[in-house]
């Protein structure tokens, strides 16, 4: 696999989403930036890859601190100069529970990571984007289902990935000027370590619980190696990958 001279910075790219993104984007040709709490499972994913070491860096990231974040692509700049796609994946729910009863230190934790943290680093991205040359570069925020229907007593989840809909937008929209695209990959049921937790049953609207389809995360992973490789002047603005049986179109 040789270099195709492009960079992509992912987040929580350590396992499920964020893993099957960067070994496809190695596989294109991609020097890649990993970020993730955990340092082993980032070295584990270059391994799997079986990539040149010039060409990944696993860098232990917490995107709740934004200082972790800035040190990210600090580091991102140093080893690789530049960066062409950024994968905002990182992403966390809270405990299942009544809107009422859930610990407003809970919901700072889910917003911090899920909505704030995607908003900085699409800002160092962008500062990058905007600097280098060629100039311009695209960001992919993963969205979910949930950025269209709720599942029940998950409201610290839900209002962030409705909220990185707008942060969508408001990247695409400002940056057009720079030759900067964003896009939103909204996930249902890839098979992850997530789901994996769902195997026995997942809590429905009408008050019962019931196993729902999954499917394998390599297709998401397919999905960000497609709109990666798009070139600037095109783009797709929202894509949604399923599983086909899941109830979401028929979900209330």
């Amino acid at each position: 696999m040789t270099s195709n001279g492009k960079v992509a910075v992912i987040t929580g790219a350590g396992s499920g989403i964020g893993r099957s993104a960067a070994l496809h984007l190695f596989k294109d040709g991609y020097s890649i930036a990993l970020a993730g709490r955990r340092l082993e499972p980032l070295e584990e994913s270059i391994s799997l890859a079986g990539v040149d070491g010039a060409r990944a860096i696993a860098v232990p990231t917490d995107v709740g601190d934004t200082d972790a974040i800035a040190n990210l692509f600090e580091e991102t700049k140093k080893a690789f100069g530049r960066v062409d796609v950024l994968f905002n994946n990182a992403g966390i729910g809270s405990p299942r529970m009544p809107i009422d009863e859930l610990p407003v230190e809970d919901w700072k934790r889910v917003v911090d990571t899920n909505l704030t943290g995607s908003f900085v680093c699409a800002q160092h991205a962008i500062r990058m984007m905007k600097e280098q040359s060629p100039q311009g570069g695209r960001i992919i925020n993963n969205g979910s289902i949930s950025a269209y229907v709720p599942r029940p007593e998950a409201v610290a989840y839900t209002a962030t990935k409705h909220a990185i809909t707008g942060l969508t937008k408001q990247i695409s929209l400002d940056g057009r000027a720079f030759d900067i695209v964003c896009s939103q990959v909204d996930v249902g049921n890839a098979a992850t370590p997530m789901t994996a937790r769902m195997a026995n049953g997942v809590a429905q609207a009408n008050g019962e619980m019931a196993v729902e389809p999954t499917y394998n995360v390599d297709h998401v992973g397919e999905t960000i190696s497609y709109i990666s490789n798009l070139p600037l002047e095109a783009n797709i603005q929202f894509v949604t990958i399923m599983a086909s049986k899941m109830p979401y179109i028929g979900r209330g």
